[in-house]
Formats: C-alpha cells, sequence, structure tokens
C-alpha cells in the first residue's frame, strides 16, 4: 500500500513526483522507462518535450532530439540533458507546429482539462510529430485498487483513471493516427520493490492471457497531415516502423532556443 501524502500543501504534480520515489512507484516507472528506451532511437526529432515532470529518471535519455524541454509548475528540476519550462501543461508557451515529439508521463490524469492538454499538444506538434503517453488503465487490478483509495488522497489512486478508449477518441478527433499500443504492468500494486520484481513473471503471462488489463497502457499517435496515408493502428505489441519527421520549425516561444545548456536551469 502506497504511503499517504500531503494533498494540500503541494501541487499534484509535486506529489506524483513523491511517489515515483516510492517502491511501487520506482518499479512501475523502470517498466516504462525500458519501453522508452527501446522507442526513441526510431523516432527523428530535433525539438522534443515532456509534459509534466515525474521525478529523477530521465525519460528521455536516448531521445536523440538535441533539444529537450520539461514543462511544468515550478518548483521542479530538469534533468540534465533538458532545460526546465515553467508553465501549465494546458497553455503551453511553444509555437505553433514547433514541437516534433511530446511525451506525455500519466499527464492526462492529474490534468483539470486533459482534452485540452491534447488540444495543445495537437497545436504545437509539427505535421506528422508524435504524441506519446502513459496512462493508468482503470480497467485493470489497479483500476479496482483505485475504488478503494481514491478518496483517501492518495497518489496515484485520487488521479482520474481515463479510458483507454477515452484518450484513442480523443486523439482521433485531433487529427491522429495511433501507430502504436501496449499495456503494460500486470503485477499488483504492492508497496515491497524486491517482492514486485519477483514477480516480473506476471508481466509475461498478463501480455498472453488477459492482455488488455495490464496498469498501464503505452500509447504512440502521429499527427495527420494532408494526402498523407493513415497508418494501421497496431495495438499489439510489435516494433514501431520508423516514420521521418517533417523538418521542424524550431523555435520556441517566450525563451530561446538557439543554445542548449548542458545542464538544465533550476
Amino acid at each position: 500500500m502506497s504511503t499517504p501524502l500531503p494533498i494540500h500543501d503541494e501541487q499534484p504534480s509535486a506529489r506524483l513526483r513523491a511517489w515515483f520515489d516510492q517502491p511501487l512507484g520506482r518499479s512501475l516507472q523502470a517498466v516504462e522507462a525500458n519501453r522508452l528506451r527501446a522507442l526513441w532511437p526510431q523516432l527523428y526529432a530535433t525539438v522534443a518535450m515532456q509534459l509534466g515532470d515525474v521525478g529523477r529518471r530521465d525519460l528521455m535519455d536516448t531521445c536523440i532530439a538535441p533539444k529537450r524541454y520539461v514543462v511544468d509548475l515550478p518548483p521542479f528540476e530538469a534533468p540534465s540533458l533538458a532545460t526546465p519550462v515553467y508553465a501549465a501543461v494546458d497553455a503551453l508557451p511553444f509555437d505553433t507546429r514547433s514541437v516534433d515529439l511530446a511525451l506525455l508521463p500519466h499527464t492526462l490524469e492529474f490534468s483539470t482539462d486533459p482534452h485540452q492538454v491534447l488540444r495543445e499538444v495537437q497545436r504545437v506538434l509539427t505535421p506528422q510529430g508524435y504524441v506519446v503517453l502513459f496512462g493508468f488503465n482503470p480497467v485493470s487490478l489497479w483500476g479496482l485498487w483505485r475504488m478503494a483509495l481514491k478518496r483517501r488522497g492518495r497518489m496515484p489512486w485520487c488521479g482520474h483513471f481515463i479510458q483507454l478508449l477515452r484518450v484513442k477518441d480523443w486523439l482521433k478527433l485531433l487529427g491522429f493516427e495511433l501507430v502504436h499500443g501496449k499495456m503494460l504492468y500486470y503485477r499488483p500494486p504492492l508497496g515491497n520493490e524486491a517482492f514486485m520484481d519477483r514477480l516480473y513473471f506476471l508481466d509475461k503471462i498478463g501480455d498472453r492471457w488477459w492482455p488488455m488489463a495490464g496498469a498501464v497502457y503505452f500509447v504512440v499517435a502521429q499527427k495527420r497531415v494532408a494526402a498523407m496515408t493513415p497508418l494501421r493502428p497496431a495495438w499489439r505489441a510489435r516494433p514501431l516502423v520508423g516514420q521521418p519527421l517533417v523538418q521542424p520549425a524550431g523555435r520556441v516561444a517566450h525563451f530561446s532556443t538557439t543554445e542548449t545548456s548542458d545542464r538544465g536551469q533550476r
């Protein structure tokens, strides 16, 4: 069981960061980070942004984009190779069509207007740009656990777990094509990290026997452009066929992108 976290003195993102520093959060984030490490080399990008800071782990560590930004409300510290951008995730200070790649690590569940977040992502992405997101699956063992704990103010159970079908509908309405999808993490939400590691075999069993009941869904979608042949959605696990992005605009409003700092500002 997760340790109770303060619910009045901190932003939701700060509380989520604290949860990802706990054993259960670390275990889950390790799985998500491994999935991203395999994905990033397949996606060309010059400008990449992450919406929401979710802890010490650099989720874009193998992303090839030379310009990386982490967007969240202060205070937070971005990874050393990324630049922090202090802003709300539903009002992005980026120019239209200026970003090639957007990562949303459980961003929608803790936003007051998740659809607006996706609208902003659609606005700032270049044609054929990618959005990559993780979301907690309400139709899972974790979803049942949340039903018992959501009113106690604990992370992540107090978040709004959004059904995958709804997220897919939102993306489709905004002109995105699903190009890859996978359920992750079939282990129960227990707090003993060593014990959770021993339950790794459940992930393999879950993929085969209850493939839609993973704790987290992982979605990759591409922004459509006119006269582009739609890619077939592939909800089953498979390698993502890399599609090179168009040349990005490469400019971000309100701060310079002409220099890339070796270390994120504090």
